[in-house]
């Protein structure tokens, strides 16, 4: 069989596979409301494989009369791995349902000029943006989706409570009688905004559980100073005996820094981190941590881009998402 040269089309496929054109663009595009039987589809998508056909974009857009881009717009935050997590299931998620998702940095350039630049069918932020960036978006005919820090009326904005994490750390702490607490702060000045809500979140479960507000000391990821926090903290009259990280990377240095200078956890400071990071099984102790259920919060914020941008009419998903506690050796 002589080698094929030149881009494989739709028209390729259709030969291939021994049907009509239309019929490999009801398979590929998954078109409601047409019956396609198990056998035929299995026929396109088999040509689809053998001949490495690839849609183009440009086409598709033309023919649906809408972008398959989302655009993520992410604020200008260190990328650790609960972000870069975010992103890699969400574009899996999206692409199921024909989307492409694309990422932007708050820092290169301004939101506007982003999204005028991309025209995309969908923006999600990861941060509170402003109602006219949004009525702006929306005007253009772009679906809106935030998953902003603080609790909203906004329907098309799926809160992450910031100040529910900082509570359940000190409620997990309060529970195993620790009533001097401290708090881990990261020492990158760019999660400013995520460490206030979660600090007022801890200062307020203080508050409510009778206890004296949490002993803030910055913990960057340096061993040296991580142990000078935890010696500090140790050495307070009373001593702290509890502390919540930020994150559990916060947690990571807290740890090795307790190392250095002959504390353990729970026994000397008991420790509890955000995120249930892939490595915090394997601390020393292993950590207790909140974890704020990436998957649950894709899939709510997939549905809420797709209902959007298709018109399907998927499950509205609830607006909160659920954070939960993962207690191991470390508090």
């Amino acid at each position: 069989m002589a080698r094929r040269t030149g881009r494989v089309t739709a028209t390729d496929v259709a030969k291939e596979a021994g049907v009509s054109q239309t019929t490999v663009s009801y398979v590929l595009n998954d078109a409601p409301n047409q019956k396609i039987s198990e056998q035929t589809r299995s026929r396109v998508l088999d040509a689809v494989a053998k001949l490495g056909y690839k849609p183009s974009a440009a086409a598709r857009a033309l023919r649906l009369g809408r972008s398959d881009l989302v655009l993520m717009f992410l604020p200008d935050v260190p990328v650790g791995g609960t972000l870069t997590a975010l992103v890699e299931l969400l574009g899996d998620e999206l692409e199921r349902h024909g989307l492409n998702l694309v990422t932007r940095r708050e820092r290169h350039s301004p939101l506007e000029s982003l999204w005028r630049e991309l025209m995309p069918a969908a923006v999600m932020t990861v941060f509170d943006i402003s109602a006219a960036d949004a009525a702006n978006m929306r005007a253009a005919g772009i679906h809106v989706v935030g998953a902003g820090m603080s609790p909203t009326a906004d329907p098309g904005v799926l809160t992450i409570p910031q100040h529910l994490i900082g509570a359940m750390q000190v409620e997990r702490l309060a529970a195993t009688r620790h009533s001097r607490i401290g708090y881990a702060a990261p020492g990158d000045t760019r999660l400013q905004e995520f460490l206030a809500l979660r600090l007022d979140g801890a200062r307020a479960a203080c508050a409510e559980l009778g206890l004296e507000p949490p002993v803030v000391l910055e913990v960057p990821l340096d061993i040296s100073a991580a142990a000078a926090a935890a010696e500090q903290w140790h050495a307070a009259v009373p001593s702290v005996t509890g502390v919540c990280a930020y994150n559990d990377e916060t947690a990571f240095a807290l740890l090795a820094g307790m190392r250095r200078v002959g504390l353990a956890a729970p026994d000397d400071l008991a420790v509890i981190g955000v995120d249930n990071d892939k490595l915090a099984p394997f601390a020393m102790p292993p950590l207790t941590t909140i974890d704020n259920n990436l998957d649950v919060l894709v899939g709510r914020a997939a549905r809420m881009i797709v209902n959007g941008v298709t018109g399907r009419s998927l499950p509205t998903p609830p607006q909160v998402t659920p954070l939960s506690l993962v207690v191991r050796e470390s508090a």
